[in-house]
């Protein structure tokens, strides 16, 4: 067999697992433990998103310096963010709304809306059984609940969410982010005529060298600079982006009413809205679901790594920010990125894949084509957080397996991928990681519905305080 064939037979047999662990099996173990999560919580998420709401922007704006070894829980909570608020934001909304048609945006919200249980039993859940480390620092997550919550019995099940952890970093958390980074990019100077074609190779790999420098400064100065990092980095890519987006959505106001119309009968009917390309309901549904777990990675677990790194002593308190971090991520950039693509008018080939560029042209539809240059600093803005977020996850997974002491040479093997992640065709290494990532939902979701009891009983206790 050679290299090309063992490629192929990779892809194939990838291809057969990815579409199982994203297909309806997965989906109904995500939102069946979603389901199960509000029901057991009194749909929590509803009852008390105003109380989320307060506590968390409370908490924004009411910092204190962490302890050593710690984050604030505002730094934890940009984070976690810092690692779901990325391209998926702008390209996998785009490509649900191709593939599933508009009514996908329905089934976004109500997978999101199940998602604010489950990321806030998460967070609680890595908080109450974080410990510390030889360093002095918080560590925990999903990892962490299943071998101090579920017992000896279990820590099968903590190694392989670790161990899937750490194969999915390189690939998703890194490789297709600096591959990212690169194209808008390029994409930006080609357009003004700064880069010419045969100049993008050296381009390229100055571009992955200087991420690789970058992500080597910022990870090896430990969770203290991760935290000053994001908790700039994340609100200013946030508002920026939310800012242009409303200005796509003022500017084509009167066309809301009927864009919301085919989100929802297109959830029900998609035939009627999608002049009969998408005809699937379930199709819709899936790519919805699919694109807002994906999105906002709850039922993944890998938040609550950040999470477990705050400053607090309340498991609870810091549970509300992952109710926060769902709302904002999938409620309201999601959404704003639906409303870009569909208000403009921009024709959409329903049916066939698309990515950022559907979004880049509702943008320039309102803006004109300076706005590639944004579209630039967005995505490298998004992806480099991405990268910095996803290295803290990996480092805590590759920590519980082994020790302490291998964290730093992994950040240094972990920062260096951008390399080639700046320089080569990632197509296979994209499918890959996205397999590993949907795998780290099996091991989470089954601690989650089995530690479901602890949640609500720290729910409880919290409320009942005097």
């Amino acid at each position: 067999m050679n290299w090309q064939d063992f490629l192929t037979l990779v892809e194939t047999i990838n291809g057969a697992v990815n579409a199982f662990i994203w297909g309806l099996p997965a989906m109904i173990c995500i939102v069946g433990v979603g389901l199960f999560l509000t029901l057991r919580t009194g749909f929590l998420q509803i009852r008390k998103f105003g109380f989320a709401l307060k506590t968390s922007l409370g908490r924004i704006f009411r910092q204190n310096n962490a302890a050593d070894g710690a984050m604030t829980p505002f730094q934890a909570v940009c984070t976690a963010l810092a690692a779901t608020v990325g391209t998926g934001n702008i390209a996998g909304v785009a490509g649900a709304i191709a593939i599933g048609g508009p009514g996908a945006v329905f089934w976004m919200w109500a997978s999101a809306l199940l998602g604010m249980c489950t990321k806030f039993a998460e967070v609680t859940l890595a908080v109450h059984f974080r410990e510390t480390n030889a360093r002095g620092e918080l560590v925990g997550g999903p990892m962490y609940y299943i071998k101090n919550g579920l017992g000896k019995n279990w820590q099968w099940l903590a190694v392989l969410f670790a161990i899937f952890g750490v194969l999915a970093v390189f690939g998703t958390g890194n490789a297709t982010q600096a591959n990212t980074i690169v194209t808008a990019i390029n994409s930006a100077l080609i357009s003004f005529g700064l880069l010419a074609e045969d100049q993008l190779k050296t381009c390229n790999l100055f571009l992955g060298v200087l991420i690789a420098v970058l992500v080597t400064l910022v990870l090896l100065g430990g969770i203290k600079r991760i935290g000053l990092v994001t908790e700039k980095l994340v609100p200013f890519m946030a508002l920026l982006y939310i800012v242009l987006a409303l200005g796509v959505v003022a500017a084509h106001w009167q066309s809301v009413p009927r864009v919301l119309g085919w989100i929802l009968q297109g959830a029900f009917n998609p035939a009627a809205v999608t002049g009969g390309v998408v005809g699937s309901c379930f199709l819709s549904l899936q790519k919805g679901v699919a694109r807002g777990i994906f999105s906002n990675e709850a039922g993944l677990g890998t938040g609550s790594i950040a999470h477990a790194c705050a400053d607090t002593r309340q498991p609870v308190q810091q549970g509300f920010f992952g109710i926060f971090e769902v709302f904002m991520d999938t409620i309201v950039i999601c959404t704003l990125t639906a409303l870009v693509i569909l208000c403009s008018g921009v024709p959409v080939a329903y049916g066939q894949a698309a990515g950022a560029e559907l979004t880049i042209a509702g943008f320039e539809a309102v803006y004109g084509s300076w706005v590639s240059i944004f579209t630039a600093v967005a995505m490298c803005c998004f992806a480099f957080s991405t990268i910095l977020g996803w290295g803290l996850y990996g480092a805590r997974c590759l920590e519980f397996l082994f020790s302490e002491r291998v964290t730093r040479p992994f950040m240094l093997v972990y920062a260096l991928v951008a390399i080639p992640g700046a320089t080569m065709d990632l197509g296979l290494l994209w499918s890959i990681a996205e397999t590993f990532n949907g795998l780290m939902s099996i091991p989470n979701l089954i601690a989650v519905f089995l530690l479901s009891g602890v949640v609500v009983k720290l729910l409880k206790e919290y409320f009942a305080r005097p």
